[in-house]
């Protein structure tokens, strides 16, 4: 077989970098390896990308005068903590909640509530599958 293909990270479009900069860094504690302006990279691979400057990267013009609305509960971003209890008391009162610590069928602990463009956000105690690089 030839080329072999990699996944490597999702992009979330935010409407505003800086306000979803500060969200991310400052609200759930994720660190900035790198700040380009439009496009931010956290540790772990996460990053996030100004729409209106991405969607003119992609489609060789950004739309009208407003980003097209970001999060439409169509994409969850997942996380996962060594100390759920901790990071649930640091994020809710920041955030809008879809719900708090619950467990799940599998048996795994998690709460959910979206980021300020509406992605919902999932944080979890670790799964009991794992992801290497």
């Amino acid at each position: 077989m030839g080329a072999k293909i990699r996944f490597a990270n999702p992009i979330p479009f935010v409407k505003d970098i800086q306000v979803s900069t500060q969200f991310y860094r400052d609200v759930l504690g994720l660190k900035v390896l790198e700040d380009a302006q439009a496009f931010v990279l956290f540790e772990d691979h996460f990053s996030i990308h100004q729409a209106r400057e991405i969607l003119d990267t992609v489609f060789g013009e950004a739309p009208g005068s407003d980003p097209q609305t970001q999060g439409r509960d169509n994409l969850l971003l997942y996380f996962e903590t060594d100390d759920l209890d901790e990071m649930f008391a640091r994020v809710k009162d920041h955030v809008t909640l879809i719900h708090p610590i619950v467990q799940q069928a599998w048996g795994q602990r998690v709460f959910r509530f979206y980021d300020p463009d509406c992605h919902i956000v999932e944080i979890g105690e670790p799964s009991v599958y794992t992801f290497e690089e």
